[in-house]
């Protein structure tokens, strides 16, 4: 349970950063840095100085942001002409989340606070949020919970016969009757993610989704998760879901097969065993991403599955892990490039796969926060391909 004490960390945190980088003050557009910094998600905008209080502009809805709202004060978003007055003055430096504040928005707030000197705050914000409190983590640990209760259920209804989107419904079937919140929220541009798949066989990498295994959708519109296909004996079904509870997301998947599983497939899966343990012990604050990406790639290859690991040949993604928290792609990101540190506090969905052509998508996925001794595992749930 979010109190004020929490928040009011969060914004100290926040404007000893701003302090630092030289500005005066942050204006948050994006739903969710205003709930991370207010604990309400409504439709406003939140004005954070480097000193002083927080001040968040309501659109609608007031009733609801003031009953929620985690800091003293809330009122209702004024006239453009009224805005000059309460946000700063002339020559101002104001932080804004380039990343995913539209170009008309920016446009629209420096037209109507002039002589203010816009600034991006992208990564000094991702960066903060990256690192969770306490009682994040606990969040965290309860949507883990609650995801792996569902994953162990999944043996009572998979049936050969059954096509992927049966599988998945009934998947979300049962995790929006525990409480799930339905969508996954992304940052990233052009990236969507609708709860979960369950992809069996070939058919597992034909979307636009940037991961290892996408799945084939339900239309050209649509090209990702669940397909009409039909799950056959002998086949390796995967089952990637993300749990979502307060807010807080956890990435788990689980491999099945109805019968016995082509040892060239079972082969891949020992190997990314081998690779999620090896990532989880180099987990530790300080420890680079991409050194440790660059690991799990020379392991794959060294397995003489190089070409398969992350996605299909020729369309492979370039990391092994990624950040949860309210954003199911937050920072850290175990990949090619990003060469920042970890830091303890931070939670890591690590997902080893391999996509074998004509043969279908193997691996798994668990939720880890970085501590001093490694990854400490969030989704307790056995890894071993489940077989029916």
């Amino acid at each position: 349970m979010l109190t004020r004490n929490e928040i009011q960390q969060r914004v100290t945190r926040l404007q000893e950063r701003l302090a630092a980088n030289g500005a005066q003050a942050a204006l948050l557009l994006v739903p969710i840095d205003i709930y991370y910094f207010t604990g309400t998600r409504q439709n406003s905008a939140l004005w954070i100085p480097a000193s002083g209080e927080p001040m968040l502009l309501v659109r609608k809805s007031l009733v609801r942001a003031r009953a929620e709202g985690l800091i003293s004060d809330i009122r209702p978003f004024p006239s453009s002409k009224e805005l000059t007055a309460l946000f700063g003055s002339e020559g101002d430096r104001v932080g804004m989340t380039y990343d995913a504040v539209p170009v008309a928005q920016h446009g629209w707030y420096s037209k109507v606070l002039p002589g203010r000197s816009f600034v991006d705050i992208t990564m000094l914000v991702r960066d903060l949020r990256s690192v969770k409190l306490p009682a994040e983590i606990e969040m965290l640990r309860y949507s883990a919970e609650k995801l792996c209760s569902i994953f162990s259920e999944v043996p009572t209804f998979l049936k050969a016969g059954m096509r992927e989107l049966d599988l998945a419904a009934e998947m979300e079937y049962r995790l929006r009757r525990i409480g799930h919140e339905g969508y996954v929220r992304m940052r990233a541009f052009n990236q969507e993610l609708f709860g979960g798949m369950a992809v069996a066989g070939g058919a597992a990498n034909y979307g636009f989704f940037d991961g290892a295994v996408t799945g084939q959708g339900l239309s050209s519109a649509s090209p990702q998760g669940a397909s009409l296909d039909v799950i056959g004996e002998n086949q390796p079904v995967l089952v990637d879901f993300a749990g979502v509870f307060n807010g807080y997301i956890v990435d788990m998947t689980r491999m099945f097969v109805i019968g016995t599983l082509d040892s060239e497939l079972q082969r891949a899966f020992d190997v990314s065993l081998e690779i999620q343990e090896a990532v989880r012990k180099a987990m530790v604050p300080g420890a680079i991403c991409e050194e440790i990406y660059r690991q799990a790639a020379e392991m794959a290859e060294n397995a003489g599955l190089g070409g398969n690991f992350m996605g299909m040949p020729g369309e492979q993604s370039r990391f092994v892990g990624h950040g949860v928290g309210l954003e199911l792609d937050e920072l850290p990101v175990l990949a090619q490039g990003f060469a920042m540190p970890l830091q303890a506090g931070q939670v890591v969905a690590v997902e080893p796969k391999f996509v074998i052509p004509g043969k279908g998508a193997i691996g798994i996925e668990n939720t880890f926060l970085v501590t001093e001794h490694g990854g400490e595992r969030l989704t307790e749930l056995s890894d071993e391909i489940v077989r029916i």
